[in-house]
């Protein structure tokens, strides 16, 4: 069985400002189980960073990039599984917490979270990462 890869993208288009020269996807579909990117304050389209000094609106559009890729993935948010959230201040614990858990009410997942120095970029704030599996696997 081959891999599903969703909206594959090379990081020299997404990191112009890097050298970079990676290919990559936002999602991977395999074996019914979705591992995404970790997703960040930033639009998938046009790649520009959204809600830069807000680190609720970075979060509404992380959980938001994670509900579409789902999606597009034949998931939805209850085939969530696992999410891993890397904040760059410990203060924004509760704010992004409260803003995903309005997207994961009744889901259940398991969750880790860590505190780093940055994120691939200096305007990011909270990167979300997420694992599903399909219920029709």
């Amino acid at each position: 069985m081959k891999h599903t890869r969703i909206r594959p993208f090379n990081t020299k288009e997404t990191y112009p400002e890097q050298n970079l020269d990676n290919d990559l996807c936002q999602a991977v579909v395999a074996n019914g189980v979705v591992y995404l990117r970790g997703q960040i304050g930033q639009d998938l389209e046009t790649r520009e960073s959204v809600g830069i000094g807000d680190v609720e609106a970075q979060t509404v559009k992380a959980m938001d990039n994670i509900k579409l890729l789902l999606a597009e993935a034949g998931g939805e948010m209850e085939d969530i599984v696992k999410v891993v959230v890397y904040l760059t201040d410990i203060r924004y614990r509760e704010t992004v917490y409260r803003t995903m858990g309005e997207y994961l009410r009744g889901v259940h997942p398991v969750s880790t979270g860590l505190v780093v120095d940055s994120l691939a970029r200096p305007e990011w704030l909270v990167e979300i990462d997420a694992t599903a599996v399909l219920s029709q696997a």
